[in-house]
């Protein structure tokens, strides 16, 4: 008899469901649902950096996904279902009482952005970043010595404390923070008091400084010294981490009415959508996967042997078992990817959204909506027709800081090199060609650390989207690229992850042989352009070193 997994991928913008045969690998049925105060642009300030996200949107859609799922496959499927997991960004966590609720649910904050999830790309915490950094620095022992060595405003403890610093009446109600992934599980188990939460090993490693060479996290007096405000919080939370193809609970009879699943199936430990999306892509040593979105996740792993005792520099961590059991997980990204080209097509879109309406009587919505959705496919046609060139427009990929290599959220992106000649199509070569570059710096780092990348697997609507920026990235890396055919892989990666924790595979390894995504295109490097790429990343790399003071 047939059996099925669910993985739940929380984006950005949106969350999807995936419901996956364990027999064949099958991918059975889908569905996406937006969050809608997201969509309302609501608890967000953009010019502040600030972006928050209700917990109320996690839950409603959640319900909304699963349910919908059920019209669009036979009657009866969901009771076959034996295991479900999540995956979501990160770092987004949110501050809980001593019950286990986010403080937005509660009538008294219901309405405070400071007491609802705060979304990986809030940058607001660039001060306290800086501080933990410093401190861990000049500490006796490096707590972020397996973290790259920087800390960042994208991550739980600058988040935390910047939010206690800006808001007394939080701090004064919260009892602890949890990440979004290891919420999300904790809820369908039944699980989120603080008592019995316990925590993935991918978001406390990469996120929250775990490490079992201090058998678990730093101690309380470190927290103290960056701030007294921080006092008692590690205390809070269990160091008892756990991998996530290992059972965290069962499903509650409550969310079994809720989801329409059988009561008692496993729910596997949650993790990072990048980190899953890995697993999909049938992660190894030597080979990077990359999850290119708005932003970018990229994600490796290596032996114990292969990584001795290297600290890999200027990385989001590398964690043993945060993304396969008996591997070390190493994590890199770049803040902004396609957010990029999307800051770019609503620059050179704004006569469009902000005049036509006033010029056109009628149907003005439609052409509007025609123009947007045509805009990027046009640009890629005409840059893709450009010659290349060691003397073209030079870009960075620092719209929204820097995430790696070497964490700098303070730095912004540049263009040199433009003359009157130039046009949009060649300002977006310029901006693809900096994306290209961006992602180009991490494997660099990661080979000059001693960790083998030989080639490239990616997932993510632009690796499906845009044949012109794929073959850039392929001439830049100089290196095959692969593309995944699944078009939910962090979804999928969760499903394989579920099927281990319920027992379906001893390995997930085995997993993978069975469910794991196919590569359905194939980018290889043009060797005319590879050279001339190496002389423009020469020039990127000057451009970075002049922007940040030398710090690139």
């Amino acid at each position: 008899m047939s059996r099925y997994t669910l993985g739940l991928d929380y984006g950005s913008d949106s969350v999807r469901a995936l419901l996956v045969d364990v027999t064949t690998g099958e991918e059975l049925a889908s569905h996406m649902v937006n969050y809608p105060r997201w969509a309302q642009g609501r608890y967000c300030e953009p010019a502040k950096d600030q972006y928050r996200q209700h917990p109320q949107d996690y839950v409603d859609s959640l319900i909304e996904v699963v349910n919908a799922l059920w019209s669009k496959v036979p009657a009866g499927t969901a009771d076959k279902v034996v295991g479900m997991s999540f995956d979501t960004t990160g770092s987004t966590p949110v501050a809980i009482n001593a019950e286990g609720l986010p403080l937005a649910l509660t009538e008294e904050f219901s309405e405070n952005p400071n007491a609802m999830f705060v979304l990986w790309k809030d940058h607001t915490s660039l001060k306290e970043a800086g501080e933990i950094t410093k401190a861990a620095n000049s500490n006796d022992v490096n707590y972020l010595s397996y973290m790259g060595g920087i800390y960042s405003s994208e991550w739980y403890w600058a988040k935390a404390l910047h939010i206690f610093r800006q808001d007394p009446a939080v701090k004064a109600a919260t009892y602890s923070w949890v990440e979004h992934c290891d919420w999300m599980t904790a809820l369908m188990c039944g699980t989120t008091h603080p008592s019995q939460l316990q925590m993935g090993r991918c978001a406390t490693g990469h996120k929250l400084m775990w490490n079992e060479a201090w058998n678990g996290f730093p101690p309380n007096d470190f927290f103290v010294s960056v701030d007294p405000l921080l006092d008692g919080l590690v205390d809070t939370l269990n160091p008892a981490t756990q991998t996530s193809d290992q059972v965290a609970g069962e499903l509650t009879a409550e969310w079994s009415d809720k989801l329409g699943l059988p009561a008692g199936i496993k729910v596997g430990y949650g993790a990072f959508d990048c980190h899953m999306g890995a697993v999909a892509a049938n992660v190894r040593e030597g080979v990077l996967t990359k999850v290119m979105g708005t932003s970018t996740c990229d994600i490796t792993v290596t032996s114990y042997e292969t990584i001795g005792d290297t600290c890999v520099r200027g990385i989001c961590g590398q964690v043993d078992g945060s993304v396969i059991p008996g591997l070390v997980g190493l994590e890199a990204g770049q803040s902004a990817f396609g957010d990029l080209y999307a800051w770019f097509k609503n620059l050179v879109l704004w006569p469009t959204n902000n005049l036509l309406h006033e010029l056109v009587e009628s149907g003005a919505d439609e052409l509007v909506d025609k123009i947007e959705s045509l805009t990027l496919q046009r640009l890629s046609a005409a840059a893709a027709n450009l010659p290349v060139s060691a003397k073209d427009i030079t870009a960075l990929d620092w719209v929204n800081g820097r995430r790696t290599p070497d964490a700098d959220q303070t730095v912004s992106m540049a263009l040199t090199g433009i003359k009157m000649g130039a046009d949009a199509p060649q300002l977006f070569k310029a901006l693809v060609e900096a994306t290209a570059f961006g992602a180009r710096a991490i494997t660099e780092r990661f080979r000059e650390e001693g960790v083998p990348i030989n080639s490239v697997v990616v997932i993510g609507g632009i690796s499906k989207k845009s044949d012109y920026v794929m073959q850039t990235c392929a001439d830049v890396w100089n290196c095959p690229i692969d593309v995944l055919e699944s078009e939910q892989s962090c979804a999928l990666g969760a499903a394989i992850m579920a099927a281990v924790a319920a027992g379906e595979f001893p390995t997930v390894a085995e997993a993978q042989q069975v469910m794991a995504s196919p590569v359905c295109k194939q980018y290889l490097p043009d060797a005319s352009k590879v050279g001339i790429y190496d002389e423009l990343y020469q020039n990127y790399q000057a451009l970075g070193d002049y922007v940040s003071g030398g710090k690139a």
